[in-house]
């Protein structure tokens, strides 16, 4: 399944339709299609998640080529794709590859993480990754990005491949000891990924916000003189 760059990759969809994703051979890990993006996407397609796209806010960080996210706007999800400013252009040409199939809307923006995401507010619905899971340096800013972009009823859909070799699973330990601080997930069984784009070391987790990380806001008639309200 693994993508190779400098050519266009095929992904077929179950109507005999398929989107074409442009790769790159230069432009770094944003450039090529991962095998993560490829299994989010078909079960995403297959279903198997049990999420309502049609007419949904969608927001896909570290999009690199956007196989996940137009696969959602294709589903009918509105979608933004975010990436470093250097991947837009990569970004927009699949969009432009794959518009005649896209059923709800989707758009390429500038997102670093750990800086402001006020642009990108109110929270979407979904936030999907594909793995964004690599630099220990941007696991931080990475969490910060999920905390300021989720609210009360966002799902982050994460997919990840699990790799062991060199610090690997050390940043990934580390990844999950700081998300469950502010979150909660579960695992997606490997039965529910799609039939064919499916492995034992790829995985999707349903991630939400805890319910007591979320500010308590009183309204201006609570925080009123008890007694003004006896009247």
């Amino acid at each position: 399944m693994a993508g190779r760059a400098g050519f266009e990759r095929a992904l077929w969809r179950r109507d005999g339709s398929a989107l074409r994703l442009q790769q790159r051979g230069a432009g770094g890990v944003g450039s090529v299609v991962w095998d993560a993006a490829l299994v989010l996407a078909k079960c995403l397609e297959r279903g198997a998640l049990g999420l309502p796209l049609p007419r949904r806010t969608a927001l896909e960080l570290g999009a690199g080529t956007g196989a996940v996210g137009i696969m959602a706007a294709t589903l009918g999800a509105d979608v933004t794709v975010t990436d470093l400013e250097e991947l837009q252009d990569l970004l927009n040409v699949n969009i432009e590859k794959n518009k005649h199939l896209v059923t709800g809307s989707v758009q390429a923006k500038v997102l670093k993480w750990g800086e402001d995401v006020k642009e990108f507010l109110p929270a979407p619905d979904y936030i999907l990754m594909a793995d964004c899971i690599y630099y220990e340096e941007s696991l931080e800013p990475l969490l910060k990005t999920l905390k300021d972009l989720s609210g009360p009823d966002t799902c982050i859909i994460c997919c990840y491949e699990q790799r062991t070799m060199g610090k690997n699973p050390e940043i990934e330990r580390k990844y999950f000891e700081l998300l469950q601080m502010d979150f909660e997930s579960e695992k997606v069984p490997l039965e529910k990924h799609d039939e064919e784009y499916r492995s034992e070391d790829i995985h999707i987790l349903n991630i939400r916000r805890k319910k007591n990380k979320f500010p308590i806001v009183r309204s201006l008639a609570m925080l009123s003189d008890p007694l003004e309200r006896r009247e």
